[in-house]
């Protein structure tokens, strides 16, 4: 499917936390419970395509509450492992809003959804941001990356789109689930770089706090 081709407006989704993905990257998943293998199963004899968002919280008696936005993505890689795993490798297409979950008597949850609030997400846009203009991000990123112990190729980042940096950037980061859903939520890339600086502005007051404290 290419992204001129219509999208739908059911599809099953895939909650997890403190991940979020954008159009026009790749995530590797490692699928292992049977209610996904079974999700999975389903996909790859229709559409390939999946939801992923974020859960919120756990209601009682009830299915964690669910994110209104999430990302749909296509299944453009699929392995399966020895043990019955799933190796698959999901690329973005656009995000969507969910407008109510559909119940489906299935052990995996499909809502319907739309595409209207992100049609940009299927156009290709002209970057107006400079590499230039990322150079704060990417000091002050590196030093927050350190400072958790994570690890990341940066010299590899800098060879992709503006897009695709700032999007990794965002996926990458060690920010908070609701942190992380505020990035996903920004209409376009220059407002989720503002938002990238504003999220990480906080981290280094807090981090200078900490430190002229001790």
């Amino acid at each position: 499917m290419n992204k001129k081709e219509k999208l739908p407006d059911k599809i099953s989704v895939f909650p997890l936390s403190n991940f979020i993905f954008f159009p026009n990257t790749n995530v590797p998943l490692n699928i292992f419970e049977p209610r996904y293998i079974e999700m999975i199963n389903d996909s790859m004899k229709s559409s390939r395509l999946i939801g992923m968002v974020q859960p919120k919280k756990k209601l009682e008696n009830s299915l964690d509450q669910l994110y209104d936005i999430g990302c749909l993505g296509k299944i453009t890689s699929f392995s399966e492992t020895e043990d019955g795993r799933y190796l698959i490798i999901l690329n973005g297409l656009s995000r969507f809003k969910i407008i109510k979950e559909i119940k489906n008597g299935k052990p995996y949850r499909e809502c319907e959804i739309s595409f209207k609030d992100f049609q940009d997400d299927i156009k290709i846009n002209k970057e107006e941001i400079k590499f230039s203009d990322l150079q704060l991000i990417f000091k002050d990123l590196k030093n927050l990356f350190e400072k958790r112990g994570y690890s990341i190729n940066w010299g590899e980042l800098k060879k992709q789109s503006l897009e695709q940096t700032i999007n990794a950037l965002a996926m990458a980061s060690p920010f908070s689930l609701e942190e992380k859903q505020i990035l996903l939520e920004t209409k376009n890339l220059n407002l989720r770089k503002e938002k990238l600086e504003e999220i990480l502005k906080t981290y280094i007051f807090d981090n200078f706090y900490n430190d002229t404290l001790q």
